[in-house]
């Protein structure tokens, strides 16, 4: 997933390089550009639920599937599908301009994690008790650019937070999952994450955590916390995407299956 939704244009935006020439539907191979440390989304073991998703689709294609690795930081995009390195990306918000965006095949948001022996139950960010619990948030990589959880708070006043960036020590695996540790391991007491990330390292971590939806999903004055996700290809590619929405409708099941079981918390409609 590009790092969680949180700031897509921050991390992904730069000069892209032209495109030009529309690429055949036939194709035996389907290029994929993925972060090769990034669980629950991808990994160079293709342990991720996008790795498992892109493997369906590929099946449908008759296609079989190749990986560019490239992690997904600034200029992830202008390196790779716009580079002509990769077709797709399995990940990227629907309203990302720097690619077509295929139909949604989830929705998701934010979410507070919290160990399941918490005296309170945090459900919004209006919550009063969060005035006087010590709150774990996501920032973006080491300038300490804020998420839109960060925004949230400070929009209430609450400005003293524990940091967690959303890159971590990438020699370890899984590095964005620091900040559901620090729940389990009491060094916060509740952390705002994203979805998919918080879904899957909950049912991982040593001690029983919840984790439950964002209120309000998009706070004054226009600041989302859930997103539409989508697969991303080339402008010059629409054959691929009709071909990959197709996919989606039709294998909405299986998808949603494999969402599932990697405990990926969805909200709405797609």
């Amino acid at each position: 997933m590009i790092r969680h939704l949180v700031a897509a244009a921050i991390l992904l935006a730069g000069p892209g390089t032209p495109s030009s020439g529309q690429q055949p539907l036939a194709r035996r191979v389907l290029r994929v550009c993925a972060d090769p440390n990034n669980l629950p989304f991808s990994n160079r073991a293709r342990q991720g639920f996008e790795n498992r998703i892109v493997d369906l689709v590929a099946r449908e294609l008759g296609a079989r599937v190749e990986y560019t690795w490239w992690a997904q930081r600034r200029g992830f995009v202008r390196n790779t599908l716009r580079a002509r390195r990769c077709d797709l990306i399995a990940g990227v918000p629907t309203s990302f301009e720097l690619v077509l965006a295929t139909r949604p095949y989830y929705r998701s948001s934010y979410v507070f994690v919290q160990r399941r022996d918490a005296p309170v139950r945090v459900r919004s960010f209006d919550d009063s008790v969060l005035r006087r619990l010590r709150i774990g948030v996501q920032l973006v990589g080491d300038d300490g650019a804020d998420t839109p959880p960060a925004h949230a708070l400070a929009n209430r006043g609450i400005h003293d937070v524990v940091g967690y960036t959303l890159y971590g020590d990438y020699r370890l695996p899984a590095p964005p999952s620091r900040i559901v540790t620090a729940v389990a391991r009491g060094e916060v007491d509740v952390a705002v994450a994203w979805g998919p990330l918080a879904g899957y390292f909950a049912r991982r971590a040593s001690v029983p955590l919840t984790i439950t939806p964002v209120s309000p999903q998009i706070d004054v004055p226009f600041l989302p916390l859930v997103f539409d996700v989508s697969m991303g290809v080339r402008r010059d590619d629409p054959g691929l995407k009709q071909a990959l929405d197709e996919i989606l409708v039709r294998r909405r099941s299986a998808i949603d299956a494999i969402l599932q079981e990697y405990g990926v918390p969805r909200v709405g409609r797609r």
